[in-house]
């Protein structure tokens, strides 16, 4: 995906704007300092939903009755507003700070930002005291039971590089809440047989705002043998296979017969209202359709419609996470090698579905693995290829039965450009203090499949799991080094 792509695929926020203020401080904070957020969130591409001075002293809130008209513009836009920034340029009034978000009942993710003193305007002109009101603005918050977010640094200007770097890495929070709640995926085909591990609740999944719908792989095929070759639809996603990746050599019936599961994964999707996808593959496809999905579900993903195989539904969750954190494609791997005798690399592997994002090169190919099983002429579709060098996210999130929770794994390493000879969609990934890790999965009982995103979003995916999701969710490289 180029970057002209990605701009376009870029979410439009909008962010709810509360600005402090106090009575026993200087006004004209509040009023430059809510020029000044407003002048942030506009130079980032941020929509803002603030009251004008016209409606609150500066605009700023103070009162109750300032509190519940900022509540109530909130409301009037609740469907636009993704998170929620609280600016303190003076100490500002706590209460009436938690009682605007009580009264707005947005349930998005809150931002703390506190506006820095300078050593030489401390006077009682220019002394903010935020740096000491953002403490009590938090400290409300956490009465009400209100979670929020906080600036790297205790206190960071508005105009400054550190903050934004905040509100990148807030909005990626806003849009992973955002885009997990009320999230519908469509599970197409039954788990194979041979693949416990991707066993998953749907019930747990349910409580947790995330819906599954589910079609029978007969459905799916009966569909396609309704199809002729010469549907409009069939014909345009079959250019837009051969447009997508090189096919020379594949035999054209194969072509047609993945233009077909295509076209016809594309309307049901569409039908259900269904966001994103894992599909049934290993081997039914191959045996009764004669082709394998793989480049299908590479261009959904490649296009940021997150798209598992192994019907491993969690793990498309897991790629929707990162994909929504990172606004870039996102791949569902296999933790399947090691690299020879390095402790911190490993080779990340699948025969392969992968996006084209994630390929230095890429061209589309008979799946080696089934093919001895179901013949090479029922598995063309694979996209083969050495994943490009560069930063790695990585997470994990799956249903705990046991304890009827979503519990999750995150982390940061990198792809590298050690030599590689070997079959599928495949790189070599180092992450520090690997061994740890993996023995923590391994004692936490967690699957062998695990997203990967070319991003440093580690952060924003954790912040948005556990603090607004209520997912215990474990961070390499911050939670001790695999605890």
């Amino acid at each position: 995906m180029s970057r002209d792509e990605q701009s376009k695929q870029r979410q439009k926020m909008t962010f709810g704007l509360i600005v402090g203020n106090r009575g026993f401080f200087p006004d004209q904070l509040a009023k430059s300092g809510r020029e000044e957020m407003m002048r942030a969130l506009e130079q980032a591409g941020i929509a803002v939903v603030v009251l004008g001075p016209e409606e609150s002293k500066h605009g700023a809130v103070e009162t109750y009755e300032e509190a519940k008209r900022c509540a109530e513009l909130f409301r009037k836009h609740a469907d636009e507003i993704d998170g929620v920034i609280v600016s303190l340029p003076n100490f500002g009034d706590e209460r009436a700070i938690a009682d605007t978000i009580r009264l707005a009942r947005l349930d998005v993710p809150v931002l703390v930002q506190a506006t820095p003193d300078e050593p030489l305007k401390m006077t009682i002109a220019f002394r903010r005291d935020s740096f000491c009101g953002k403490m009590s603005a938090c400290n409300n918050l956490r009465q009400y039971g209100i979670p929020y977010s906080l600036t790297a640094s205790h206190t960071s200007a508005p105009d400054s590089a550190e903050f934004r770097d905040d509100l990148a890495r807030f909005a990626a929070v806003c849009r992973i809440v955002k885009g997990l709640r009320n999230l519908r995926i469509g599970s197409i085909g039954a788990r194979p047989a041979a693949f416990n591990t991707v066993r998953y609740s749907e019930k747990i999944l349910e409580a947790n705002g995330i819906t599954v719908e589910t079609i029978d792989l007969s459905e799916i095929l009966g569909r396609i043998a309704r199809l002729a070759d010469t549907e409009a639809g069939v014909q345009g996603k079959l250019n837009d296979i051969r447009k997508y990746v090189t096919s020379s050599g594949v035999p054209d019936a194969a072509l047609v017969k993945m233009a077909k599961l295509g076209a016809v994964i594309d309307d049901w999707m569409k039908s259900r209202d269904v966001t994103v996808s894992a599909v049934q593959c290993w081997t039914a496809l191959e045996e009764f359709f004669g082709v394998v999905p793989c480049t299908i579900m590479s261009m959904m993903s490649n296009d940021l419609i997150p798209s598992a195989c192994e019907v491993d539904v969690c793990g498309t969750v897991s790629m929707h996470a990162l994909r929504l954190a990172s606004e870039t494609p996102s791949a569902l791997l296999d933790w399947n090698n090691n690299y020879g005798d390095d402790p911190d690399k490993a080779v990340c592997f699948h025969c392969s579905n992968l996006p084209k994002h994630f390929f230095q090169d890429v061209r589309m190919d008979f799946q080696e693995i089934i093919a001895g099983t179901v013949g090479k002429e029922n598995t063309f579709g694979t996209c083969v290829g050495r994943v490009k060098a560069g930063a790695m996210s990585f997470a994990r999130f799956s249903t705990d039965d046991c304890a009827g929770v979503v519990r999750g794994y995150v982390g940061e390493g990198a792809f590298t450009n050690d030599s590689l000879d070997t079959f599928g969609g495949a790189g070599v990934v180092e992450i520090p203090h690997l061994q740890k890790l993996l023995r923590y999965i391994c004692e936490s009982g967690f699957e062998h499949h695990v997203a990967a995103n070319f991003s440093t979003v580690a952060g924003a995916t954790h912040e948005a799991a556990t603090r607004y999701l209520g997912w215990a969710t474990y961070w390499h490289g911050r939670d001790g080094a695999g605890r």
